[in-house]
């Protein structure tokens, strides 16, 4: 290839894969790509990296007679998750998020042809539309086990429609049941397990296996991926009648630490993107730094300073987290807005700490540039506070797609095939 720039690689790209592949992996419609093609708009140089990993995609992903897969976006935050399985070919034909400030990200980013639904518990499993895989980074509720007890000791069968019933969970229940979709990812927080001393856990793995699927369980930190940690369940589910094996070994983890804060934070030396749907909003470029609003003031960053104190003293843990760039950072949370505490960026010897932006979040969680951020800063930091690190569901979707689309062999690991 003699073109290494972005129109270049995109070009290059359009000799294999049609305009709605290359729409759907960089997250744009199909009018913005004919726009670029043509040379109506300038493409974003920015692109380079996504165009390229797309262009190492194994072209089996993208057969040219439609989607490798099919998938349904069940309490879908901004996409993550989506994300990562359209990396691999996936196309999703149903989205659920009740988050009205989610939704509008969401449909900021994707513009789907379907309509976004809310409230999952008010739709019908039957009026949604058949599908291969079935996604959900559903909420983490407790379950009565009263009822079920009670029934254990009569003798008497029940059912996850009993057990879980008044939880998100039935509803993820009740679509498999009536959709019987041939693969489910589900994604939740690291302490699902021994949530309510594991009875929540019993209820779930009890419930997916009734439901006639062999479940995979593991427990993977984000900080392969990204420079923060942050561990969370993911459960890979297969109709047990067609007797696919899921193997998490097959699953390609980095070594943690290789991407560092350096790698996610605003670059200060000229060579930070110019994003046009962030313009200046987050970094002045002309002044080459963060704006200064996310620098906390001297009252928030004594209080935090006498805070941690307080703690240490105790013989607590408790206390704000520094973040140099070239270290790992905590857990983002959703009450990151609130003081940005657990992942202060340090900008020098006297000079105040400063919270990450929301672009920054948004790379911190492995999303790309090209992903909008159409809110206010309080409902971004809660957004990809709540979303899921994208290239680890990227690489898990990576596994399930030659199984969900019948393939005999799974491809290797990157690093492995490369080799």
């Amino acid at each position: 290839m003699n073109d290494d720039t972005a129109l270049g690689l995109l070009r290059e790209a359009r000799t294999r894969f049609t305009q709605r592949q290359i729409a759907d992996y960089v997250g744009k419609d199909i009018k913005t790509v004919r726009r670029w093609e043509q040379g109506e708009t300038p493409c974003p140089q920015l692109l380079g990296p996504a165009l390229r990993a797309l262009l190492a995609q194994a072209p089996c992903h993208f057969s040219g007679n439609g989607p490798a897969f099919t998938f349904i976006d069940l309490f879908a935050g901004v996409g993550g998750i989506r994300l990562g399985f359209e990396a691999h070919g996936g196309q999703c034909v149903f989205t659920s998020e009740w988050d009205s400030y989610a939704q509008k990200t969401y449909a900021e980013n994707f513009g789907d042809s379907h309509p976004l639904t809310g409230d999952i518990t008010k739709i019908e499993a039957r009026d949604i539309p058949d599908h291969d895989v079935l996604l959900a980074g559903f909420p983490c509720q407790p379950f009565s086990i009263a009822g079920v007890s009670k029934k254990n000791a009569l003798g008497r069968a029940h059912g996850f429609a009993c057990d879980t019933q008044g939880t998100l969970f039935f509803d993820v229940c009740r679509i498999i049941e009536e959709k019987r979709p041939r693969a489910f990812l589900l994604e939740n927080v690291k302490n699902l397990m021994s949530h309510d001393k594991g009875r929540t856990w019993d209820v779930i793995k009890c419930s997916l296996i009734e439901l006639g699927y062999d479940i995979s369980p593991r427990v993977v930190d984000g900080a392969h991926f990204v420079p923060q940690h942050r561990e969370r369940i993911l459960i890979v589910g297969f109709r047990k009648e067609d007797d696919i094996r899921f193997d998490w070994d097959a699953v390609d983890l980095p070594p943690k630490g290789v991407q560092v804060m350096r790698d996610i934070l605003h670059r200060t030396d000229g060579t930070e993107p110019v994003l046009p749907w962030d313009g200046d909003r987050f970094f002045s470029h002309d002044a080459r730094k963060v704006q200064d609003k996310y620098t906390l003031t001297p009252k928030l960053w004594q209080y935090l300073q006498d805070y941690a104190a307080k703690h240490r003293a105790k013989g607590n843990g408790f206390g704000f987290g520094l973040a140099f760039p070239d270290s790992v950072a905590r857990t983002l949370s959703a009450r990151y807005y609130k003081d940005g505490s657990e992942i202060l960026v340090y900008q020098g010897e006297g000079i105040n700490p400063r919270r990450l932006t929301p672009r920054e979040c948004a790379r911190l969680m492995g999303f790309p540039d090209t992903f909008r951020i159409p809110v206010s800063d309080m409902r971004a930091y809660k957004q990809f506070g709540n979303s899921v690190v994208m290239p680890v569901m990227r690489e898990v979707a990576r596994v399930m797609a030659p199984l969900v689309t019948g393939q005999a062999e799974q491809p290797l690991p990157e690093h492995q095939a490369a080799a």
